[in-house]
């Protein structure tokens, strides 16, 4: 049985530090929240990360300590996060490789689609036995990604982990696809926005969670890569940013934020700009996390306004960058466009001026996955796709 730390409301709010520089993008909403979350009983200390934003209920980009586990702290989405993956491709063209993605919105059935070579990635049971949305990447913020390795900064790093210039991998950005909000629904009906009432019951659902998702992204890039006719490869990061673990004797919440104790860590810009691969080491007053992406500055609402009056559907099919972006749903084309983030290069420049990660290469995209546009797939990739737009994906 898991040790708790003692469950003591604090007399005084938690300490709060935001670690990003005075021209950063910071809403002052966000802010807020975190002093929210610091006055909650048992908090200690809130961390923010230079892509902080607001949440529902809670900060995005933020790692919060406290001796009281609050479930609302992490989110609906357990076992979200970033993985990479290796691939070997014999020519990247974008075009042609958006043509040969599969419908990554199809979820694999555990019978119907018993021979889909993809399952061979699959070792031992379907945690929690959640078998819904399996092989499926989820809406919002999240993505496949064929890139590219860019610009490498630290060569020695860069080959530990197999990569050089110009190699190619796969970026998978998933969670737990409704097994997550599940756990979270239990929890809220009953205590609201309270602390987990046995610790050890959520925390043992929150763990399978995490096994879930990471499971998930080792699906949807194996399914990718046959769909590419090349062989799945094991990821070289798969990092959760939604999670929270005991250390130090406190529960350590993330929500939006990626463990940086020592960690690679692969931080995604935008589908139009590169993500930052880092060699993570971020201290106790961090919360050992660091970013996991650009951030949002506009709301999703702000965002299709804007959009809708600088930008046409075509436009943002493609990126400046020359890359292909997947997406038949033109309203998420435009709330996940990339001048609705916050620059990616700010927020590394602030984790490496607050000692926090160092850089080690660039990925650049070459194709995006957001979700299915049925003019561009495969007809044979078609068939089933009712009801596969329930799940909205959150940071």
């Amino acid at each position: 049985m898991s040790q708790h730390p003692p469950s003591t409301p604090g007399t005084e709010a938690a300490t709060v530090t935001v670690f990003a520089s005075p021209t950063s993008w910071i809403e002052s909403d966000a802010v807020a929240q975190c002093h929210q979350v610091a006055a909650l009983d048992g908090m200690t200390h809130v961390a923010g990360m230079p892509d902080l934003h607001p949440g529902k209920g809670a900060p995005i980009g933020a790692a919060m300590t406290s001796s009281v586990l609050y479930p609302l702290l992490v989110g609906s989405d357990i076992g979200c996060g970033i993985a990479v993956f290796p691939v070997k491709l014999k020519r990247a063209v974008p075009e042609k490789l958006a043509a040969r993605f599969p419908d990554l919105d199809r979820p694999l059935d555990p019978e119907q689609d018993a021979g889909d070579p993809a399952w061979a990635v699959v070792k031992g049971d379907i945690p929690a036995g959640h078998t819904e949305g399996l092989g499926t990447v989820g809406r919002g913020n999240h993505f496949v990604e064929v890139a590219r390795i860019g610009t490498v900064f630290d060569p020695d790093h860069a080959g530990r982990l197999g990569l050089s210039a110009d190699d190619l991998v796969l970026v998978v950005h998933s969670g737990s696809r409704g097994l997550g909000e599940r756990i979270l629904r239990a929890h809220t009906e009953v205590h609201g926005a309270g602390p987990a009432a046995d610790p050890d019951e959520y925390l043992a659902m929150h763990d399978a969670a995490v096994r879930w998702g990471s499971l998930n992204r080792r699906l949807l890039a194996a399914r990718v890569a046959h769909a590419l006719g090349t062989e799945p490869t094991e990821p070289i990061v798969d990092q959760c940013h939604n999670l929270v673990e005991l250390r130090d004797g406190s529960y350590l919440h993330r929500k939006g934020a990626a463990p940086g104790d020592g960690r690679d860590v692969l931080i995604a810009g935008t589908r139009g700009t590169p993500s930052y691969l880092v060699a993570a080491h971020a201290g106790p007053e961090a919360g050992h996390s660091v970013a996991h992406g650009a951030g949002r500055k506009m709301s999703r609402s702000d965002a299709l306004r804007r959009g809708r009056a600088k930008h046409t559907v075509e436009e943002l099919r493609r990126t400046p960058m020359g890359s292909v972006v997947v997406c038949g749903d033109r309203q998420l084309l435009f709330e996940e466009a990339p001048a609705a983030y916050k620059r990616i290069e700010q927020v590394i420049a602030d984790l490496v001026a607050h000692d926090l990660a160092t850089p080690v290469a660039t990925t650049i995209p070459l194709v995006t996955y957001k979700t299915i546009d049925l003019g561009s797939v495969p007809q044979t990739d078609r068939r089933d796709h009712r009801g596969h737009r329930r799940g909205r994906g959150r940071a």
